[in-house]
């Protein structure tokens, strides 16, 4: 097939309506099917990898604070169990605080290669310097700037990558991006474990602190990657023909009835965020994901956790992995059915269900056997990660300024439970903890009741769309400047842009 020449301004504008009478105009062509199959795949293993990796380095770097503790930092640094939790929940001040003026930042310049690039560095060489503090003041010092510098990728890459992907494909690749911080669960305490335990003394220095300096310096190295190899987005990617990049943006409006496209200037970035703000599904989300931050936060104190079995150091941090590697592989293939059947609310909700058996379980048994099970049950919470924000990425939608900020809004606000969950981890509760384990296990009854609320406002809205369909029915005048706007983005007129709209729904 020859290569079909397209200007910048054909790329914009998109070109989706042919014959507005014929339904197959808002729909991809056979042969514009063919080149999506070429360009998903290219996509894939370009990008997948690198953010996969740098999300990895991401979480091993963020939470290797709980490894160092076994390895005696609160000694080392004369810290109270009280000052180390403090440590630990700090950095989620830094990071709430930087998210959504980063996000806005994000789409305005569009360049995600070297600004996402530019804080990896940043947070490489943070946690490499952390390695050099003498006291509490100097850890809590480091773990705010960390958190400041790590916030801009979480919701960077999110809608990074609801720039590339549709979302039928989106669950899949959640899983796959949030599998890092599961990847990092197991391997990142096996590195720990190796590092720990062999690097200990060495130039004078204990080993705690050598496992900062190594994975601060991996993390700078690859963010030096991100800089020259992460594409951009899909009109700026030279590596893209002009007529896969045609097809790379046309494939997200039609999906969304609406333009994939920002108005001009700064302004439009507050825009999208009043419109995240508005929003009342944003604050479901944000309900959803602060109780689903809220019970993943067993995942800072796992090691501390698997040390109350009653083993040493090293096999504690040992024990850490095989959960990790277990979740890994069934998120994967969670992903892969929920894309198969583009559904998201029963994957959302059924790891709910194992959580809290497991939960119960930690709290209740002494037994070895028991007790380590309750870890696999627990980890089931992870897979809820990727269905949820590929559900996000289906249903706040347009503009892209609106998804910038929800995504931010949502994983900030969301993270900030996490500013006094670790206060809830006692010491003498062991090997119980029950009011920390008790605390996650009803953060998830919540977010079942929140999910259900959810359910149910997206099928009236699905039903409200069903209804516009009816060419007789006036519409309201916030609906008309909606259709007014994506026939201007992409000139077609209001007629044709309202039957574009047709067939939209919100995924449930």
């Amino acid at each position: 097939m020859g290569e079909v020449k397209f200007t910048d301004k054909d790329i914009q504008k998109l070109d989706i309506v042919e014959d507005a009478e014929n339904r197959a105009a808002y729909e991809l062509t056979e042969e514009e099917r063919i080149v999506e199959k070429k360009l998903v795949r290219k996509i894939d293993f370009i990008i997948m990898p690198i953010i996969l990796t740098v999300y990895l380095l991401n979480w091993i770097d963020r939470n290797n604070y709980a490894s160092a503790r076994l390895a005696g930092l609160e000694k080392d640094l004369g810290m109270t169990l009280q000052q180390y939790q403090t440590g630990l929940s700090i950095l989620f001040v830094g990071y709430i605080l930087g998210q959504i003026p980063s996000n806005m930042m994000l789409n305005y310049f569009g360049r995600p290669s070297w600004y996402l690039g530019f804080f990896t560095i940043a947070w490489g060489l943070v946690s490499a310097l952390t390695s050099l503090t003498k006291s509490f003041s100097g850890i809590v010092a480091c773990r705010f700037f960390l958190g400041i510098v790590e916030a801009p990728f979480f919701p960077g890459v999110l809608f990074y990558l609801s720039k590339w992907y549709t979302k039928k494909e989106m669950n899949l690749r959640m899983s796959i991006f949030y599998s890092g911080a599961l990847i990092a669960g197991a391997f990142g305490n096996l590195i720990a474990a190796g590092i720990l335990n062999g690097m200990d003394g060495k130039l004078g220095m204990s080993a705690w602190r050598w496992m900062y300096i190594i994975e601060g310096v991996i993390t700078v190295a690859m963010g030096i990657v991100v800089c020259l190899y992460l594409p951009d987005f899909p009109q700026t990617w030279k590596s893209l023909t002009a007529e896969q990049k045609h097809v790379a943006n046309r494939r997200l409006a039609l999906e969304a009835a609406d333009a994939d496209v920002d108005e001009e200037g700064a302004m439009s970035q507050l825009k999208g965020l009043k419109l995240a703000l508005t929003d009342v599904k944003t604050w479901l989300f944000v309900g959803i994901y602060m109780c689903l931050t809220g019970a993943q936060g067993f995942g800072y104190y796992f090691p501390t956790l698997a040390r109350s079995l009653g083993y040493s150091r090293f096999i504690s941090l040992l024990l850490v992995a095989p959960p990790h590697v277990f979740m890994t592989i069934w998120s994967y293939c969670h992903g892969i059915v929920s894309d198969r059947y583009e559904t998201r609310f029963w994957f959302a909700i059924y790891p709910i269900v194992p959580a809290i058996t497991g939960f119960v379980l930690f709290m209740t048994t002494d037994a070895f056997g028991p007790k380590y099970f309750s870890f696999f049950l627990m980890m089931f919470l992870m897979t809820m990660n990727g269905t949820i924000f590929s559900w996000i990425s289906g249903i706040l939608t347009r503009p892209p300024a609106k998804r910038a900020a929800a995504y931010a809004l949502i994983n900030s606000l969301g993270n900030s439970v996490t500013i006094w969950t670790p206060y809830t981890y006692l010491d003498n509760e062991r090997p119980y903890f029950y009011t920390g384990i008790g605390i996650c296990a009803g953060l998830m009854v919540i977010a079942a009741l929140l999910l259900i609320l959810l359910r149910f406002l997206l099928i009236r809205e699905n039903n409200r769309l069903a209804s516009l369909e009816n060419e007789n029915m006036e519409l309201s005048e916030k609906e008309m400047i909606r259709l007014q706007r994506t026939a201007e983005t992409e000139g077609i007129s209001v007629a044709e842009a309202r039957q574009l709209q047709k067939g939209f729904r919100y995924p449930i």
